[in-house]
């Protein structure tokens, strides 16, 4: 059974990839699944500097998932380079450094810095951060600003850069095609939706940043559907995800043409979940008589 798989140029043994923000740096499952154990790990958000975050709470759950506003609390590109990066290049794993910022410059500091750094395979833009130049709106909004980050991040490094798209546009496939115009490698997607939640008691938003973004089970269908959107609409790969929680759940992502999906709210639940997937997909393979993975992605497009 061939799982192999490529993300614009980053090549994985298996289609299964942990989210960023969910597995932290890789280590904190040890003993029950490690970074090396599936087919790629995109680590915590990393930032220039340190970021301290949002003021608590900081989570909420809901009845199909789960509000989180921590706000890319990280210790620095700085301490990833020289702490997290070395054990994860001895665990093997393939890594995707998630990187963000407030600014063009930083976005592009920083792909300069890792860019150079021996074990990444590849980056992922976070392109869900206020910008502090353009009046605090968020990067991904804008098909222009879209296309300025990637492209400006393109022109300092060799590596793969996956622009995280996020799901709060009018049309997420303008957005996707602004990103392969500048020369995307592949297209993650989807972050979050935006959402809260109210404490009818203290009459206050339960979260500290009133906003939190919405995961789980709750966006699936929405994910999906752009997915499906984007994948009509671009050349490029698309590594799929929003809401995963079984094989059944990845599975529907590769049909509606994902090369790659990400596990993200559901390890909380089921940390060893990606190790299932992984067996399940394999499982559904052998059941339906595929023997390469390329045979199922897209095949529920009309």
């Amino acid at each position: 059974m061939n799982l192999e798989t490529d993300l614009g140029g980053i090549k994985l043994a298996d289609p299964v990839v942990m989210a960023s923000g969910t597995f932290g740096y890789g280590f904190g499952y040890e003993g029950l699944i490690g970074p090396g154990d599936v087919g790629a790990i995109i680590t915590k958000a990393t930032t220039r500097e340190p970021w301290a975050g949002n003021p608590p709470p900081r989570i909420a759950e809901t009845p199909c998932g789960m509000l989180n506003a921590i706000g890319l609390e990280n210790p620095g590109v700085e301490v990833f380079l020289s702490e997290y990066l070395p054990r994860l290049r001895k665990s093997g794993a393939v890594v995707i450094v998630n990187i963000a910022g407030r600014t063009f410059e930083e976005y592009v500091e920083l792909a300069s810095m890792i860019g150079t750094a021996k074990g990444v395979r590849g980056i992922e833009l976070n392109i869900s951060c206020p910008n502090v130049d353009m009046g605090g709106m968020q990067l991904g909004t804008s098909p222009d600003m879209v296309y300025k980050i990637v492209d400006s991040v393109k022109q300092v490094t060799h590596l793969p850069v996956m622009p995280k798209l996020s799901p709060n546009v009018t049309d997420i496939v303008e957005i996707a095609k602004a990103a392969e115009s500048a020369g995307a490698d592949a297209i993650s997607m989807i972050n979050t939706v935006q959402g809260m939640a109210v404490d009818i008691e203290t009459k206050r938003p339960i979260l500290g940043n009133v906003f939190g973004g919405l995961s789980g089970p709750a966006i699936k269908p929405i994910a999906l559907r752009m997915v499906y959107q984007v994948y009509q609409a671009v050349d490029v790969p698309i590594l799929g995800g929003g809401g995963i929680m079984s094989a059944k759940d990845a599975i529907e992502f590769l049909l509606v043409g994902a090369k790659a999906v990400s596990v993200g709210t559901g390890t909380f639940i089921n940390p060893r979940l990606a190790m299932e997937i992984k067996a399940g997909i394999e499982d559904y393979m052998a059941r339906h008589g595929h023997t390469g993975l390329h045979e199922i992605i897209g095949a529920a497009i009309l």
